[in-house]
């Protein structure tokens, strides 16, 4: 009875997480699809709570199949067929909706080769979890050890170790840390209550049941907060066709962003000269680039070494302009991450002016050939 409790609890209470997570996307899908569509053409809008949802409704479905197997005995084989498969499944929505966060692990999508990499490793666990499941079942054991199980805690390893970076980095960076803690804490306590099926815990199957319940409950809260700070983000993101900005000279430029109470305000970059560097090399690409190239690849071993560069940009233009609270700017304000660890100006085309003599400048002392290129 104890055990059917807790699985009529996580299919009522996953069931609801991901509806509720699936209605915020649709919100988010048509109210601000259009205006952040206005600013590229590459179709790619963020589905990360798309697939967290899809993945909410996995354990829903895993604990329903579970609570009819009690009731109606179906085949045993179906059963640890079908366990098997919602348990890949989860794992592999969820490894698409980090692709949407721009602070998952750098490694993890940084080209398409790691994309590709990563997509056959789990192709290969998944293979491996089937054919244990299906020709051994629990007969293989060593030392307690049940042997089948191991590739599925592998992929629980990893992605445990993915979603603990990207949520902590994730809700850290919105200085929201208690979340943060939170969510490093639900990933791990989830983690462990998956340790009794590989290693043959026995006697604590009412703890591990309440785990289980407590650590999924919490990463769905979560994912909702997450949800709900997205759109918060969206409806505070400035109006691209309102942005303006204007290079004048060497570390110098003009900036207006209405919404921000940035109104043609002159800022002088000093001694910092990698920022204005960098900033005038999204401009760059932005104005003069392809479709394809506007992006710049901000990773280790990357055009700009690391996502830090874009947040001194930021800093730097705080401290200057001196925005206190509301009016702060924020690198989704003015940088849009578009996936495989690149990001793009958030300005029109349009609206981005450069002196001729700071573009001619900038052109003889770059070292990257391509901005000679789209020049």
């Amino acid at each position: 009875m104890q055990h059917q409790f807790y699985l009529i609890s996580e299919f009522l209470i996953s069931l609801t997480g991901g509806f509720l997570l699936l209605a915020i996307w649709f919100a988010i899908n048509k109210q601000f699809k259009q205006k952040l569509a206005s600013e590229i053409s590459v179709k790619r809008f963020d589905k990360g709570l798309l697939y967290l949802s899809l993945s909410v409704f996995v354990w829903a479905f895993s604990a329903g199949i579970t609570v009819l197997n009690i009731h109606l005995h179906l085949n045993e084989w179906f059963i640890k067929i079908s366990q098997n498969l919602f348990s890949i499944l989860n794992s592999f929505f969820l490894i698409l909706a980090l692709y949407y966060l721009d602070n998952a692990p750098k490694y993890l999508y940084n080209n398409k080769k790691s994309t590709i990499r990563i997509l056959l490793f789990f192709v290969f666990l998944t293979l491996l979890s089937f054919a244990l499941a299906i020709f051994f079942g629990d007969t293989i054991k060593t030392k307690g050890i049940r042997l089948n199980a191991i590739p599925d805690l592998l992929l629980s390893a990893i992605l445990s170790w993915f979603l603990i970076v990207s949520l902590y980095r994730t809700f850290s960076n919105r200085e929201m840390h208690n979340i943060a803690v939170i969510s490093v804490l639900s990933v791990l306590l989830l983690f462990a209550s998956q340790l009794p099926f590989v290693f043959e815990i026995k006697g604590f199957s009412f703890q591990n049941d309440l785990i289980k319940l407590i650590s999924k409950s919490t990463l769905i809260g979560v994912f909702l907060v997450l949800g709900t700070s997205w759109v918060i983000e969206l409806a505070q993101l400035p109006e691209a066709t309102q942005m303006k900005i204007k290079f004048t000279d060497w570390n110098q430029l003009e900036l207006s962003i209405p919404s921000k109470n940035i109104l043609q305000q002159k800022i002088e970059f000093g001694k910092k000269t990698t920022q204005f560097n960098n900033l005038l090399k999204f401009a760059v690409r932005r104005k003069f680039a392809p479709e394809k190239a506007m992006c710049i690849e901000v990773y280790n071993g990357g055009e700009i070494p690391s996502q830090t560069y874009l947040s001194r940009i930021i800093d730097n233009l705080n401290a200057i302009l001196d925005l206190q609270n509301d009016n702060k700017l924020h690198r989704n304000d003015l940088f849009t991450f578009i996936g495989q660890a690149k990001y793009r100006l958030r300005f029109l085309p349009e609206h981005i002016e450069i002196d001729q003599a700071l573009l001619n400048e900038f052109v003889e002392n770059v070292s990257e050939d391509a901005y000679r290129g789209f020049l």
